[in-house]
């Protein structure tokens, strides 16, 4: 396996690129905080991988607990600081699906990498990655047909197969870099 420009890194957004509001949801930037090192290792993938794409379930739109607009928001403000910092994120796919509607386009399902593929259609996820904190996000990426990496275990109270396992986003960037790209 050699990461190259023709990858794609799909990414889960809570427990991955930020904190998780313990029993809530981040409805507003200011409750939006990076976790260490992720600004870092997202510029390091923003050289090497072709697609970022973010995939993240939030139903709190679904619970009314949130809008869209708020949403946005929280996107934006992420969006901006990970620019900032020299990286970058393509494209954000949210589902704000209750997870009782068992909706397709709610991980584990794969609606969010079917609409990824449908306004890429260069991505081909036999050469894809999806880094999430749990198993929905690993099935996702394993239902996808991606290799899989569980970011965060500590995180998840169970116990989860992925491909790769890492304490974080930056070790998961370190590793990676250091084994599957060439120079």
């Amino acid at each position: 396996m050699v990461i190259d420009k023709r990858w794609t890194l799909f990414l889960d957004r809570d427990g991955v690129i930020n904190k998780r509001v313990p029993g809530g949801y981040v409805t507003k930037p200011e409750d939006f905080v990076f976790l260490p090192g992720v600004k870092k290792a997202l510029a390091e993938f923003s050289r090497v991988f072709g697609k970022i794409i973010l995939v993240t379930n939030q139903q709190g739109i679904g619970k009314k607990i949130m809008t869209e607009q708020q949403l946005d928001a929280v996107h934006a403000f992420m969006l901006k600081e990970i620019m900032d910092a020299g990286g970058r994120i393509d494209r954000i796919y949210h589902s704000p699906f209750l997870e009782s509607e068992n909706n397709p386009y709610r991980k584990p399902g794969t609606g969010m990498a079917l609409q990824a593929l449908k306004d890429f259609p260069q991505i081909r996820f036999d050469k894809s990655v999806m880094a999430g904190d749990s198993a929905t996000d690993i099935d996702f990426g394993r239902n996808s047909g991606m290799v899989t990496v569980l970011i965060n275990p500590a995180d998840t109270g169970s116990e989860i197969h992925a491909d790769y396992t890492f304490e974080g986003l930056p070790p998961f960037a370190r590793f990676f870099l250091d084994h599957y790209v060439t120079q």
